[in-house]
Parts: structure tokens; sequence; C-alpha cells
């Protein structure tokens, strides 16, 4: 294959026919401390897997505010204005309540997080934990979360 109809491959052709169904945003919640950063994992409420916060694109936010509302709600994050680009992506597939799986794009925007709250949305349902970048990529599932995590 010639470099130009790769190039249309990789860029417009396999998009379109591997495009992700949903889309999420998610926050890369994140500290400095005197070891280095670390990264704030949540466990997700039906499996207990490692997770950063993420959710359904909400109505009358961006991708970086859904991100830090999404925060708040499933870790009690208080933080200030999340990146307003995404530092990047992952694609998962979400079981859906039927059993059927969704292919979902998801949208990492990063937060540095101030505070934790102890009282929180979803504080009964789900485990916190700070951890390092490299222990976190081995926690998650995700392969292009991995690789983000060992970007930081």
């Amino acid at each position: 294959m010639s470099a130009w109809l790769r190039k249309i491959w990789e860029e417009v052709a396999r998009p379109i026919f591997l495009r992700p169904h949903r889309v999420q945003f998610a926050a890369l919640c994140t500290r400095d401390t005197p070891n280095g950063p670390e990264v704030l994992l949540i466990t997700s409420r039906d499996t207990g897997r490692w997770v950063i916060p993420k959710g359904w694109p909400i109505d009358g936010k961006d991708g970086a505010e859904t991100a830090l509302q999404e925060a708040w709600e499933e870790a009690g994050v208080r933080a200030s204005k999340p990146t307003k680009e995404p530092i990047g992506h992952f694609t998962y597939d979400k079981i859906m309540k039927d059993g059927s799986a969704q292919p979902v794009l998801t949208s990492v925007y990063r937060v540095e997080v101030r505070d934790l709250a102890d009282d929180f949305p979803e504080s009964d349902q789900r485990r916190r934990d700070w951890v390092s970048p490299s222990t976190a990529a081995e926690r998650v599932f995700e392969p292009e979360l991995r690789d983000l995590l060992l970007q930081m």
C-alpha cells in the first residue's frame, strides 16, 4: 500500500469504520507530592475495577466541565478548572444493562485536586486511592489509558 493510501486509510477511512458510537468525558485527577505526581483512582460501582472518574455528556456543560462534575460525584474532588483541552483519549467497551457492549471514546481532562470531600454523591459506592502514575497504569484495564498514565 502506498504511503498516500495508508495515510488516507489511517486518518479518514479507518476512523469512519471503527468510530465508537458513544462518547464520555473523564477526569485524570492529580496532585503534586514531594515524591512526584500522584493520580486518584476510584473503583467502578459494578465490578470494583480501578478506573478514573468518567461519564456521559451533560447538557449545558462542555467536556472539561463534565469531567469536573464526574470527579465531584464519583470521587469527591474539589478542584479549580480542569484543562480546557483533553490531554488524550482512550477507548473501551461499556457493558450496558442489557449485556451488550457499546464502544466508547473517552476524552481525558487533567484536573489538579485542591481537596477531597469525605461526603460526596457516590461515597458509599466507591473506594479511592492516590497512587503513582506507574502504579495507576498497572491497575487500570484499558491499554490506551495505561499509556496516558505512563506519559505523566
